[in-house]
């Protein structure tokens, strides 16, 4: 059995890196006086993983842990020991449990919603260029890869996007082989309004996938 735990990681913390996250989750969950599995070994671990890591500097309301038990365990009992295990900066939104079959929320993971809020005298020349940027057929970027950097077009990457009271509402691609990151669109915004990349804010809103039927819908609910 496993369970998957949506969590949010709120402001205080939006500097801790997500290789801390992930220490700080494994001492966590030996706390919570949960059956969790462990890894074989010489260095054993709570056998557990994210559905999508989380950039530095960035908040969220959607961050998903699927954690592996040892022994099945009820829904409530789970999430409040979970809940009581973490701090009120990672609250704990809800949890799901599943059999070993079902696939991994990382392997799940086609796109994702993000809030995008910008600051600074140029905000608004940014925020100006989203009709443009959506009329546009191609949006070719500078992109960095492991390998270097590479131009990419990134407007189909772009599913949605919107100006919203509370900034920037975008839908943006995230799998392995197509991945726009927020802060890369927001440069790509900047270019067009002919100026520099104002201060950014990123607030992750949603993890999502697609069911058998092709469906996008929320990666809790797949």
């Amino acid at each position: 059995m496993r369970a998957l735990i949506r969590f949010g990681k709120r402001d205080r913390l939006r500097f801790i890196s997500h290789l801390d996250l992930q220490r700080f989750f494994q001492r966590a969950v030996n706390r919570t006086g949960l059956p969790v599995a462990w890894s074989q070994g010489f260095n054993p671990h709570p056998v557990m993983s994210f559905g999508s890591a989380l950039a530095l500097g960035w908040t969220s309301e959607y961050e998903v842990i699927d954690i592996k038990l040892s022994a099945p365990m009820g829904r409530r009992r789970t999430e409040d020991a979970v809940r009581a295990a973490l701090p009120e900066d990672l609250p704990v939104l809800e949890a799901r449990m599943v059999d070993d079959k079902h696939p991994a929320p990382m392997a799940l993971v086609r796109m994702s919603d993000y809030r995008i809020t910008l600051g600074g005298a140029d905000a608004q020349r940014v925020y100006d260029q989203v009709p443009a940027f959506l009329e546009r057929e191609r949006v070719m970027a500078v992109k960095k890869t492991k390998s270097g950097e590479k131009e990419i077009d990134i407007r189909p990457l772009a599913l949605a996007l919107e100006k919203t009271d509370g900034g920037l509402y975008a839908r943006l691609m995230l799998t392995e082989q197509n991945t726009l990151k927020p802060d890369l669109l927001v440069k790509a915004l900047a270019d067009m309004a002919g100026v520099g990349v104002p201060e950014t804010r990123i607030h992750r809103l949603m993890l999502l996938g697609a069911d058998a039927a092709g469906d996008i819908r929320p990666l809790m609910e797949l």
